[in-house]
């Protein structure tokens, strides 16, 4: 009996593959009572059941069979390992721009999983490099992996660790732009993060993911990845980015001001979009076409490595939705446990019902922070046309005009640990995070 690789499979499924001789890797063709499916034998997650055999087909896609309707498997191929190709080695005398690329972790650095039959973040920033090799014609890239995580496990002290070794790239004064890697589900608050932390930036921080892993035919990471990087290099302009799929067809790259931009998809490639404003550019064609409609005022890429670093945030800060139902003892609830501000999700124009009007008094009273955000994605904070949002004033309770929510979490916690008067702070826009005009047909 040939020795195979169980790849988590046992029981039937086991038994099954070690009577065919196949192993996780192996390419197969599967013959059932009505059908044959030809693709590469997958791995079974360890707490799955026994009676499902996993296929990988041609378009990248994962498909199970019965292993009571199996009649026959066939081995086409053996499996071979994963490789990744060794990067190409770039040289000083290539007179390239110089990039540092800053991995830390998300789909744009996953690859299969032969254990689970999923992705996870294994790619370092160098095996990134070999795998877009037109990365080489544009810039010479410094790679280092910093962190290796999926966003949902960041944290506020991932956000220091981060902008504190941006600011030490930055500050050597020999790089043209830093790339950050990052996983998309958290990266627009990561963005806003930096976009705080680091102020006065001398050259573009780009951060970049991707929705569909490398695996797949439908992956995004290559065009995401070039594209930052030649925003990077070409951009006129300085401060912190976030750099993803214009749309769902591959011709172009968006590049989003950090503090105005939101995940607005599950799964698209174009999930990304800039609220309330325009984006500032598209990369296409290798070239960046700056967006003239751009309501952001950007600051112009500098030749120094000066860069005014305040890296700490405090997360005693709530991010509450209201909702119809909602129960004023979570307002209660985070002021007593110590929370130092809380951001509301308010309806509409920034509203929240009269039953909590007692909660945030009585927060506010206590020195906690209450700003309004609206949970509506276009449009502004406006307190000041119904009674709600007039009394809501009266308590002391801040308007954030058009500053999204996760920005305004972010901003919070960064406020909290550097501003002297955090509540003055809120208020103003320090990083375009609160617009001056939203387009028209926004409006």
């Amino acid at each position: 009996m040939a020795k195979h690789d169980s790849g988590g499979y046992r029981g039937a499924g086991l038994e099954l593959l070690s009577k065919h001789g196949v192993s996780v890797g192996d390419s197969v063709k599967i013959a059932t009572e009505d059908s044959e499916t030809s693709g590469v034998l997958m791995p079974r997650y360890e707490l799955a059941s026994d009676d499902h055999i996993v296929v990988k087909l041609k378009s990248g896609y994962n498909i199970g069979i019965q292993v009571g309707r199996i009649k026959s498997i066939t081995k086409l191929q053996k499996g071979e390992p994963a490789t990744i190709a060794k990067a190409p080695e770039i040289t000083e005398g290539k007179n390239l721009p110089k990039i540092a690329l800053i991995s830390t972790g998300g789909t744009i650095a996953s690859k299969i999983d032969y254990r689970t039959g999923g992705v996870r973040a294994a790619l370092s920033a160098s095996e990134l490099y070999a795998s877009v090799p037109e990365l080489a014609t544009h810039a010479s890239i410094d790679p280092e992996v910093l962190l290796s995580e999926y966003s949902e496990n960041l944290k506020p002290e991932h956000w220091t660790m981060i902008a504190e070794k941006v600011a030490e790239k930055v500050r050597t004064g020999k790089y043209s732009g830093i790339v950050v890697s990052h996983g998309t589900d958290t990266m627009h608050y990561t963005a806003a993060a930096l976009s705080f932390a680091l102020q006065n930036l001398p050259i573009p921080v780009v951060l970049v993911g991707a929705q569909r892993s490398s695996d797949r035919p439908s992956s995004d990471a290559a065009l995401n990845l070039l594209g930052a990087t030649i925003f990077a290099i070409k951009s006129e302009y300085a401060g912190v980015f976030v750099a993803m799929h214009a749309g769902t067809s591959d011709d172009a790259v968006a590049c989003h001001v950090g503090t105005r931009v939101r995940k607005n998809h599950t799964s698209r490639r174009d999930a990304f979009e800039s609220i309330d404003v325009t984006p500032v550019a598209l990369v296409r064609n290798g070239a960046v076409e700056m967006q003239e409609k751009s309501e952001i005022k950007l600051a112009k890429r500098r030749s120094d490595g000066n860069v005014d670093a305040k890296t700490k945030f405090d997360d005693r800060v709530a991010l509450l939705k209201y909702h119809p139902g909602f129960d004023p003892k979570m307002i209660a609830h985070a002021a007593g446990a110590g929370y130092k501000a809380i951001i509301l999700e308010g309806t509409g124009l920034g509203h929240v019902s009269k039953e909590c009007f007692p909660a945030l008094q009585k927060a506010v009273d206590a020195g906690v922070i209450v700003c309004m955000t609206s949970q509506c994605i276009w449009g502004r904070v406006r307190m000041t046309v119904y009674d709600t949002g007039r009394d809501l004033l009266g308590i002391g309770v801040i308007p954030l005009s058009d500053m999204i929510s996760e920005a305004a979490t972010v901003k919070a916690m960064w406020a909290l640990a550097n501003a002297k008067d955090a509540k003055k702070v809120m208020q103003e826009s320090i990083a375009n995070e609160i617009s001056s005009s939203i387009p028209i047909e926004k409006a």
